[in-house]
């Protein structure tokens, strides 16, 4: 059970986490867990350390609760697959182009089925594009941090 004295000193060790570098936190993470310290950034490892040492201070999940969040976490949505047809539409030089998007991924522009939406695109510019980004689906320095 919870006392003021485990939030105390709870509150004082998470506070100390800050000040850790990422060699002091690897070790700080092997110490507490006897795990393997997985190879990720200091801020991630941080908050990995803090859910232990919350679990060590009021208890974890149960092992059930424990194994459905793993199920969820492992199941990927497919982006593609939706509950009904999408339509893209792109202006390009004065023209308006509409792509659609079956519930199945399918792609069809101009009568035909299309593998991707870069070729609905080279095939409209003439030239090479990503296909999500010509149909404005992914902002510019959306994936590298900007």
């Amino acid at each position: 059970m919870k006392t003021n004295q485990t939030d105390a000193g709870l509150s004082k060790d998470l506070a100390a986490l800050e000040d850790l570098s990422l060699e002091q936190l690897r070790v700080k993470w092997a110490t507490l867990t006897c795990r393997q310290i997985p190879r990720i950034s200091a801020v991630m490892l941080r908050m990995a350390i803090a859910r232990e040492l919350q679990i060590h201070a009021f208890g974890g999940l149960s092992q059930q609760a424990e194994d459905t969040l793993d199920r969820l976490a492992q199941s990927k949505l497919d982006k593609r697959n939706t509950t009904a047809d999408v339509q893209l539409r792109r202006e390009w030089n004065g023209n308006a182009y509409i792509v659609t998007i079956d519930n199945s991924g399918t792609i069809h522009w101009n009568g035909q089925r299309w593998h991707s939406l870069s070729a609905v695109a080279r095939q409209i510019t003439g030239t090479r594009w990503s296909g999500p980004a010509f149909f404005g689906l992914r902002q510019k320095g959306a994936l590298d941090g900007q």
